[in-house]
């Protein structure tokens, strides 16, 4: 478990940052940009899970999902470098992917199919959990940026998470807008 006894420590005022495994990268490095990613987009969850009293189930899932980010926050923070080290890092398992495939699937079940795009909107809950989709397309498009780096050495596992978890808040924001009947509807051309 993580002890936080003091704030500041004063080791970044230089524009450096640790990561998990102790190496010192810059505030602006790629995988300090991922993860940080990961906590803003969990932060927006954060936001969404307080218009959530009307929608228990789904509020338990997103509950789950604040968790993962962290585990994935800590995933990326952790490089896999090889090297041994003194504790067994955190890492994303296949069994997170398949829980959040399973939400989708379950919620995706009392939608209607789409016959357009959609406007993020509606509820105040479906427009959090679409802010929560775009930020986490950015996560996921920074963590392919990383992985693409040979020495980075993201996990599979890790890559597929990000790219269900823009689909889980897509749905789970339909979901909110009273199954779906409430969407609004990208009408194209109409401010023609």
């Amino acid at each position: 478990m993580v002890k936080l006894n003091k704030i500041y420590t004063r080791t970044g005022d230089k524009g450096t940052t640790m990561l998990g495994n102790g190496e010192r990268r810059a505030k602006h490095d790629l995988r300090v940009d991922a993860y940080g990613t990961m906590d803003e987009t969990n932060s927006i969850v954060g936001l969404a899970r307080l218009y959530m009293a009307e929608f228990a189930e789904l509020d338990a899932m997103l509950s789950d999902v604040q968790n993962d980010l962290f585990d994935l926050g800590a995933d990326l923070s952790t490089p896999d470098t090889g090297e041994e080290l003194p504790y067994e890092p955190l890492r994303i398992l296949d069994s997170q992917v398949e829980r959040l495939e399973g939400q989708i699937d379950q919620l995706n079940t009392d939608l209607d199919p789409l016959k357009s795009f959609i406007l993020p909107g509606g509820s105040a809950a479906s427009a959090h959990l679409h802010h929560a989709r775009t930020v986490s397309r950015r996560a996921e498009r920074l963590v392919t940026e990383l992985a693409a780096i040979e020495e980075e050495n993201i996990s599979p596992q890790s890559i597929k998470y990000i790219n269900r978890l823009s689909d889980f808040f897509f749905v789970a924001a339909r979901w909110t807008n009273d199954k779906g009947r409430e969407d609004i509807l990208w009408i194209p051309g109409k401010t023609r």
